[in-house]
């Protein structure tokens, strides 16, 4: 079954922000996941949350999300994530 990796990001540093996103779409890819939503419009519909950049990532499995999420080709671009961002990041089972 699918899972997505769901992100809420804020970014704080645009310039180490853009080198993380050039980094990311080949680590992605050799785990099998593809990208369904990277930014763009949103629109809080209900509730108060305050919309930032959204990011849907699919994988295969939740196994393969979360195999993506901690291995090391994806270290250090994690870190310059969490260096450049205030971000929320979720895996979630599909249905």
């Amino acid at each position: 079954m699918a899972a997505y990796v769901i992100a809420d990001v804020e970014v704080t540093d645009e310039a180490l922000f853009d080198e993380y996103r050039k980094l990311v779409p080949a680590t992605v890819e050799s785990f099998g996941g593809r990208y369904i939503v990277r930014g763009g419009a949103s629109e809080v519909v209900e509730g108060n949350q305050t919309p930032h950049r959204t990011v849907i990532i699919e994988f295969p499995s939740f196994e393969q999300a979360r195999a993506w999420h901690a291995s090391d080709e994806y270290a250090n671009p994690k870190q310059m994530r969490i260096d450049s961002t205030n971000s929320n990041v979720m895996i979630v089972d599909g249905v």
